[in-house]
Order: structure tokens, then sequence, then C-alpha cells
């Protein structure tokens, strides 16, 4: 298991990249959210980023949320929980109850679903499959952004902030830069602010694209267990 003290260091090194990153594309670290991506961490590590300055975590399975969030409910000021995983509709009722921000909204059923149980004002993502992968959720055209954006702005209790995507894995990060160029431009067309995009490996290069919001886990936590 990772110790607290390579926690430590790897959250440095990650907020430096992210600085220097910032610093070319002419952007504010400042501007940066890091969600700490924490599936399968244990709640011991999670603190320790916490202690770093780290108030943001994305769980991806709202099971292993719900065993978490207790262990660090007591924090000050209160950690800011993301769902960042696939969603699914029998998984709702809960999951709005638990997280403060929804990324992960990949269909207009789904954010119907997420309207219809929310019991509060509650901020989503619209996760946007930009690279057409098979094997990845989200919705897959520009046309189909705008005509869902469009929907949800009618559903009460939801405010759409921005969109996510999850890149293709790639062995260099600037073949992932088109993807993230695209998504961005996509949110500006759209007048959307938040843009989460970017993890471990690819951070740095959805900074200089514009990235609001990136999603790191290995590059804090280490290696992931299970």
């Amino acid at each position: 298991m990772i110790t607290s003290e390579l926690i430590v260091q790897n959250i440095a090194l990650v907020r430096r990249r992210i600085a220097e990153a910032a610093e070319r594309a002419q952007r504010s670290p400042e501007a940066i959210t890091i969600v700490a991506a924490s599936k399968t961490v244990p709640a011991s590590a999670m603190v320790t980023a916490f202690r770093e300055g780290i108030q943001h975590f994305g769980e991806n399975r709202v099971q292993e949320a719900l065993k978490k969030i207790p262990i660090l409910s007591l924090l000050n000021p209160r950690p800011i929980w993301h769902m960042i995983g696939h969603l699914q509709s029998n998984k709702v009722k809960t999951a709005v109850q638990i997280f403060d921000i929804i990324q992960s909204v990949d269909s207009l059923p789904l954010a119907e679903t997420i309207s219809h149980r929310a019991q509060k004002h509650l901020p989503i993502l619209l996760q946007v499959n930009i690279s057409g992968e098979a094997s990845k959720e989200g919705i897959t055209t520009a046309a189909e952004a705008f005509k869902v954006a469009e929907a949800i702005a009618r559903l009460p209790n939801l405010e759409l902030r921005g969109l996510m995507t999850i890149a293709p894995l790639a062995h260099d990060p600037e073949e992932v830069r088109p993807i993230f160029r695209k998504l961005r431009l996509l949110a500006e067309a759209m007048g959307l602010k938040e843009l989460s995009m970017g993890m471990t490996d690819d951070y740095a290069v959805a900074v200089e694209e514009g990235a609001t919001i990136v999603r790191i886990g290995r590059a804090i936590f280490g290696q992931r267990r299970g």
C-alpha cells in the first residue's frame, strides 16, 4: 500500500505539472480543480490527500462511496463528492443523496431519472464520447449534445455546468490533444464553462486545452488495487 509520504510527494508533483501546463496555456492554475479519483483507495489514504489540500474526490461506484463518505464526513471543510463512473438508473436514488455533483450523465433518460429523484439543486456534467469509442458511455455527436442539453434545461433540480469525457488510452498524450480540443470547442459553442477531461496519463495536455477539472487517481494514490 502506498505510504502517506509518497501521497504527499505525488500531490506536489501533480500540482507542479498543472501549474506548468497552465503557464504554457496562459491560464491560472487556480482555475483547475483536482478531483482525486479514489476508486479502491482506502479512506486513510484519502484523508492524507485531504490534509494536503485535496477537497474533491471522485468515486466510480455508489456502493463504495456509501462506505467512505461517512468516514470522511467529519473532515472540515467537508469533502466534495463527484460521481465519475457510469451511473445505473437503479442507483440514482442513492447517488443523488450522497454526491455533490454527477459528472457522468450520459443520456437524457438518465438525466430525467436524476431530476425526478433529486430533492435538491444538483450540478451535473454531460458525458460526451467525443472519440466515438464503442466501449465508452456518452453522447456521441455535437447535434445530440445540443439536443440533450436543451432538454435538461427544462428539467427541475438540475444545473448543467459543463461537459466530461474519457479520452482513449494512448502511449503519447499528444495523441489525445485533438479529443480535448474538440470537447472544449463544443463546450464553448454550448455556452458551458466546466470541462472535466484529463486523467493520470494526459492531464497536462488536458489543462493546456482548457480543462477546468482533472480526474487523477494513479498519479496521486499509486496503482489501483483490485
